[in-house]
C-alpha cells in the first residue's frame, strides 16, 4: 500500500463527532434479503438515438429499470435473493473530489459485510491509474474509521479519471480478472459514468464476469436526468459557497463601495450558480445557459452589468455582488469560437507563441483586444477530456476590467454621474469541495453505497445506483438502479454559437433548464435581488439543529421524477 493512502487522519473535535454519525437507511435496504423488481418497459430517456446507442451497446442497452423493495412478499416481476455467497468487489474514485465520496465506500462496505462477513472490498489507490496497476487497499472498519462522514477523496486518491482508450479498458479488465472481482464500482460524474458504461459493455462482450456499477458523485450537479435527481456533493458545495457569498454580501453592504465578482465551480453549466443565488440572494447572477440561449456577446454582458451598476447608483448604491459560473466563457459565442480555434491549433502542434498569427480574422480581432492575463489563460492546453482549463480562466477579472473601463468611459462622457466603480474578484472553488459533507450528502452517499451491493447481488451490469424522492425524509426514499446506456445520447450542446452537434455518444451533462420551476423562481426575484439588497445568510454548514435538514432549493422546488 502507498503510504499516502488509507492512513488514519488526525481529527478535530468536530471531525470526531461527525465520524460517529450513523447515516440512515430507507426501509427498502434494511435486512439481509434483496428484493428487486423490474419495470415493464426498457429504460430510455430519448428514443431518437436508439439505433446509435444499440449499435455501440448491444449487450447492455435495452435493459429495464430496477427497483429494490423491502417487502419481498410483493415482488411480482423480479426476484428475491436470500442466498449471498461471498464476493469480491473493487471500488475506484474516477471523478474530481466531491464531499460525501467516502460515504459511498462506507455504505458499500457495510452492505457487503451485513450480507456475508466473508465479502471483500478492495479500493484502488490513485484512481484509474491504480486500477490499471492493480494497486489495492482492502477496506475494513479500521481503515474507514477516520474517513466516515469526512470530505475529500484522500482515502484512495484519484488521477486523470479516464478508462477510455482500448489500452485503458484492457488494463481495467486485466485487473478485474487478476483480482477475481465480481463487481467494480466506479464513483464519479458524467465522464466517469460514460466510461463505466463502455467498460460494462466490453466486459459483457469479452465474457468477463465482473459487473460494473456507476455512482453519481460530482459537485457540479450536472448528472441529472429522468433517473437521477441530484449528485453526491452538490448539496454541500452549494451550502458552503452560499455562506461565503453571504459573508461577502454583508461586507459589501457594510462598506458600500465595492462590487464583488464571484466565479463559482460547476464546469460548463450553471447549476451551482443558480442554487447559490437562490440561497444567498446576491444582486445578480449570469447563467451560462441564458447567455448561450440569447447569444450574448462580451459587449452585451458588459453593457448589462454596467446598466445595473448605473441603475443602483441612481439609488445611491455603489456596491453589489455578482455571481458567474466557472465555464461562462464557453457560453459566449465569439469567446467559445476563439477557444475552439486555439485548441484546434494546439492539437495540430502549433506552438503557443505562434497561435495568434494563425487565428481567423474574427478570432484574431477578439484575441488582440483581450487583456494579456486572459490571453495567456486561453492558450493553456486542454485537459484530459479535451475541455478547457475553466478553473484557470479568470472570467470574473475580465468582466470586472471591462465594466470598469465602460463605467469610466460613461463617467468621462457624462452619461454616468455617480461615484467611481471599484471591483474585487474571487474564485470560490477549492475552498468548498474539500468540506465536510452535509447531513444530506452523508446519508445520500451511504445509501448509494448500499444500493451498489443490491445491484451486484441482482447480477446487474452497466447500471447506475439511484435514489428517488430525495426531497423527503430518508424513510421515504426509493432505491433502484438505471442502465447507464439509457442515459446516453448523441447530444447537441447549446454553446454560444447555437446548437452544435458534437456527435459524441455519452452521458452528457445536463444544462440548467430555462423552463424549470427553479429558474422561474429566480426570474420572479431577479429585480428585487438587483435593487433591494435582500441578502440572505444561511450561515455555516449545520450538522444538527436548525438548518441541518435543509436541502438544495433547486431539488425541492422541482417535481419528483
Amino acid at each position: 500500500m502507498d503510504s499516502d493512502y488509507g492512513v488514519p487522519r488526525e481529527l478535530s473535535d468536530l471531525q470526531k463527532l461527525r465520524s460517529k454519525y450513523q447515516p440512515e437507511l430507507p426501509p427498502c435496504l434494511q435486512g439481509t434479503t434483496v428484493g428487486v423488481e423490474f419495470a415493464g418497459a426498457i429504460a430510455v430517456i430519448d428514443h431518437s438515438d436508439d439505433q446509435a446507442i444499440n449499435q455501440s451497446f448491444p449487450k447492455t442497452y435495452g435493459q429495464r429499470l430496477a427497483k429494490f423493495v423491502g417487502d419481498t412478499t410483493k415482488v411480482s416481476d423480479g426476484q428475491v435473493i436470500t442466498e449471498h455467497p461471498a464476493i469480491r468487489v473493487g471500488v475506484v474514485f474516477c471523478g474530481r473530489q466531491s464531499p460525501g465520496g467516502h460515504n459511498v465506500i462506507w455504505g458499500l462496505h457495510d452492505a457487503l459485510k451485513v450480507h456475508n462477513a466473508n465479502n471483500t472490498l478492495l479500493g484502488f489507490l490513485g484512481g484509474s491509474e491504480g486500477l490499471f496497476a492493480q494497486k489495492t487497499l482492502e477496506i475494513t472498519n479500521d481503515v474507514l474509521a477516520t474517513y466516515k462522514n469526512q470530505g475529500g477523496f484522500d482515502l484512495l486518491g484519484r488521477t486523470k479519471d479516464q478508462i477510455r482508450t482500448p489500452e485503458q479498458v484492457k488494463g481495467a479488465m486485466a485487473a478485474c480478472m487478476a483480482l477475481k472481482l465480481d463487481g467494480l464500482v466506479i464513483i464519479g460524474g458524467v465522464t466517469s459514468n460514460t466510461d463505466a458504461a463502455r467498460l460494462a459493455e466490453t466486459f459483457a462482450v469479452e465474457k468477463c464476469p465482473t459487473k460494473v456499477v456507476g455512482v453519481p458523485v460530482t459537485l457540479n450537479g450536472d448528472l441529472k436526468n429522468a433517473f437521477v435527481e441530484t449528485t453526491v456533493g452538490f448539496d454541500t458545495i452549494c451550502k458552503v459557497n452560499s455562506q461565503l457569498i453571504s459573508n461577502v454580501c454583508t461586507d459589501a453592504l457594510s462598506a458600500e463601495k465595492y462590487y464583488y465578482f464571484i466565479r463559482l465551480m460547476g464546469r460548463k453549466h450553471s447549476h451551482v450558480s443558480l442554487e447559490c443565488t437562490l440561497q444567498s440572494h446576491p444582486n445578480m447572477v449570469i447563467l451560462g445557459e441564458e447567455v448561450a440561449a440569447s447569444k450574448q456577446t462580451l459587449s452585451d454582458l458588459t453593457k448589462k452589468i454596467c446598466d445595473a451598476v448605473q441603475a443602483r447608483a441612481e439609488k445611491d448604491k455603489y456596491h453589489g455582488v455578482i455571481l458567474l459560473p466557472e465555464g461562462l466563457i464557453e457560453s459566449i459565442p465569439e469567446a467559445y469560437a476563439l477557444l475552439q480555434e486555439i485548441h484546434g491549433l494546439l492539437k495540430q502542434g502549433v506552438s503557443v507563441d505562434n497561435i495568434s498569427a494563425q487565428l481567423s480574422p474574427a478570432a484574431s480581432a477578439l484575441f488582440d483586444v483581450l487583456p494579456q492575463f486572459i490571453r495567456k489563460q486561453l492558450l493553456l492546453h486542454p485537459e484530459s477530456d479535451d475541455s478547457a482549463h475553466l478553473s484557470q480562466i479568470e472570467m470574473e477579472k475580465l468582466l470586472a476590467d471591462l465594466v470598469e473601463a465602460e463605467m469610466n468611459k460613461r463617467l468621462k462622457e457624462g452619461t454616468y454621474k455617480g461615484k467611481k466603480f471599484n471591483a474585487i474578484c474571487h474564485f470560490f472553488g477549492y475552498q468548498a469541495r474539500g468540506s465536510l459533507p452535509s447531513k444530506f450528502d452523508c446519508d445520500y452517499a451511504y445509501v448509494l453505497g448500499h444500493v451498489c451491493y443490491h445491484v451486484l447481488a441482482a447480477g446487474l451490469n452497466g447500471y447506475m445506483a439511484t435514489v428517488e424522492n430525495l426531497k423527503n425524509p430518508v424513510s421515504e426514499w426509493r432505491c433502484g438502479a438505471a442502465p447507464i446506456p439509457a442515459m446516453m445520447s448523441v447530444n447537441r450542446f447549446c454553446h454560444g454559437a447555437g446548437d452544435v452537434s458534437v456527435g459524441k455518444l455519452a452521458v452528457h451533462p445536463a444544462t440548467v433548464d430555462l423552463k424549470s420551476k427553479a429558474y422561474k423562481l429566480l426570474c420572479e426575484n431577479a429585480k428585487k435581488f438587483l435593487m433591494d439588497d435582500v441578502y440572505r445568510n444561511p450561515g455555516p454548514l449545520q450538522f444538527d439543529g436548525a438548518g441541518a435538514d435543509s436541502k438544495a432549493i433547486t431539488l425541492c422546488v422541482e417535481e419528483q421524477y
